[in-house]
């Protein structure tokens, strides 16, 4: 067996009621290999749902079968190449699924609204003109045998994957364990060492404050004087800023004051301006005004001419008429004297027709009464076919009832399949607990490494403190080396002609480059101690 394509795809499922429904259904193409009497490759076609075990469609096509296929659908490929052209056509479906209108279908019809039989299923492409069939199956139901061998086989591959489960996530726990012990260890061992740091930093701080006090009360002296100088010099900026403050005011408020006068004129002009205006309009509306009553008189006197000129046309034109009349009269008087010959002619032939008439009146009525007899035969015959109508809709009715008692055993069916799918359930809520118990140890290893990552920022962010501190003490020896030296030529203290080396040592920074500033510090506890009788002095 080789599986070539197993995918859930959207079916479009018509029964011969006129049902349509949509469903996912899976679609699994297989190779079966037959070595037994002769080597042959049979293509298996199933057809499965996922939420319903019961469904199942299967179809198994040989060579011969395709051959009879090719022939009743006019297909024009192999047997060999068959099976890629249906994953493609199926590929496509799934492609063209989620879009409003798709263009490629496939369509699963039946006999009964419970699949039941066989059922046709087909791949169909939507066109703007027509459906367009390229490919239908006839594929058979499975029976009750065939149903219980799926469903056997589907449990043995739940089983076999659970099992694979549970030695993956046994692995897991013990990796898990084996990674907590070490980092436990690397825990308790880099808490020492913080607590030797620790301690190391807590001397090297309160020595550091006891010099930093003294440093301190010598600079709050410098401070103050620099205070009294500071204090004197802004005093003298502040009478200055003063002395320009009180000129520039005074420039304004002269400029103020021209700009007050240019102002005033410049309102005083605005309001003759606007006045100006007002009266300029006033006119021009009376002006207005009397343009448009003009123009009203002048439409008028127009309106007027017209009426007049109509007036004279008409009049001009009955004077023509009447002249016609009184010719065309003259004329009638002589064409009445010629009729009066010959209607005196017409009325002897109309006599004649007259009693040609009454002889074709009486075969017409004869006709009128054959065609009322057939009017009533025909009515007799529609009457009968309302009877027939009655008695169709009645065995319509006792149809309907039928197809109800159908409905309740489907109904009772359904029953027993939600029975099986419960199992089916239990098994995956139970695959379900243990996929959960998998992602609670991933979750707490996790929460492990994030502590350690946590203890080592702390690691870090202490050896920056340290480095931080020691840069100040390098900075506070040079001060005081510096200190030192601008004293020498004034003091007399045996204590300040150390040599230069001696003084070379308060720097930390200048030691070697293979031992670190703490180091240093453990290993060169006296090297302060110089420092004193200055600090002193």
């Amino acid at each position: 067996m080789k599986k070539l394509f197993n995918k859930t795809l959207q079916v479009n499922i018509k029964c011969s009621d006129g049902e349509e429904r949509k469903a996912n259904i899976r679609v699994v193409i297989e190779l079966q290999l037959t070595t037994s009497p002769v080597h042959k490759k049979d293509l298996l076609v199933r057809l499965t749902d996922d939420a319903d075990p019961y469904f199942l469609f299967s179809l198994s096509i040989s060579e011969e079968d395709f051959q009879s296929l090719k022939a009743e659908q006019g297909l024009l490929i192999d047997y060999a190449s068959f099976p890629d052209k249906f994953i493609g056509l199926l590929n496509l479906c799934i492609s063209e699924q989620e879009s409003d209108s798709p263009r490629f279908l496939l369509q699963l019809s039946c006999r009964s609204p419970v699949l039941g039989g066989s059922a046709n299923l087909s791949i169909v492409e939507a066109n703007a003109f027509k459906h367009l069939n390229h490919l239908t199956l006839r594929l058979l139901e499975g029976t009750d045998e065939e149903v219980k061998d799926y469903l056997a086989a589907c449990l043995s591959f739940l089983k076999e994957e659970k099992q694979l489960l549970e030695v993956e996530f046994k692995k897991t726990q013990a990796d898990l364990s084996s990674q907590l012990s070490y980092t436990q260890q690397a825990l308790s061992e880099k808490t020492r060492e913080l607590e030797k740091v620790q301690s190391e930093w807590t001397s090297q701080k309160n020595f550091l404050s006891s010099r930093h006090s003294q440093d301190l009360m010598t600079e709050r002296e410098k401070a103050l004087e620099m205070q009294t100088k500071l204090h004197e010099q802004n005093e003298q900026l502040r009478q200055e800023l003063e002395s320009t403050h009180k000129k520039t005011t005074q420039q304004l408020q002269s400029k103020i004051a021209e700009l007050e006068a240019c102002n005033r004129e410049l309102t005083e002009r605005k309001y003759k301006n606007e006045a100006c205006i007002t009266d300029l309009k006033i006119k021009f509306a009376a002006g207005e005004e009397e343009c448009q009553r003009a123009k009203q008189q002048v439409i008028s006197l127009r309106r007027e001419n017209c009426t007049l000129d109509t007036e004279c046309h008409e009049k001009d034109r009955v004077i023509s008429q009447l002249q016609m009349r009184m010719a065309v009269l003259e004329q009638e008087m002589k064409d009445k004297d010629q009729l009066m010959c010959r209607t005196k002619q017409v009325l002897e032939a109309t006599q004649q027709q007259k009693d040609s008439i009454e002889g074709n009146f009486e075969s017409k009525e004869h006709q009128i009464r054959k065609q009322e007899a057939t009017v009533k035969s025909l009515s007799e015959e529609l009457i009968k076919a309302n009877g027939i109508i009655k008695k169709l809709q009645g065995e319509l009715r006792s149809l309907l009832e039928k197809i109800k008692i159908k409905n309740r055993v489907t109904v009772s069916q359904e029953k027993v399949i939600k029975d099986t799918s419960e199992t089916l359930q239990n098994v995956k809520k139970e695959l379900q607990d243990a996929q959960l118990e998998l992602v609670r140890k991933d979750e707490q290893s996790s929460k492990l490494k994030e502590q350690l990552g946590q203890t080592i920022q702390k690691l870090n962010e202490s050896r920056e403190v340290l480095k931080t501190n020691e840069n100040v003490i390098s900075w506070l020896n040079k001060q005081l080396n510096e200190k030192q030296l601008s004293r020498r030529p004034d003091s007399t203290d045996p204590f300040e002609t150390t040599p230069a080396g001696m003084r070379a040592k308060f720097c930390p920074l200048a030691g070697k480059h293979g031992t670190s500033p703490v180091e240093e510090r453990v290993l060169h506890p006296m090297e302060h101690i110089p420092l004193q009788p200055s600090r002193k002095q």
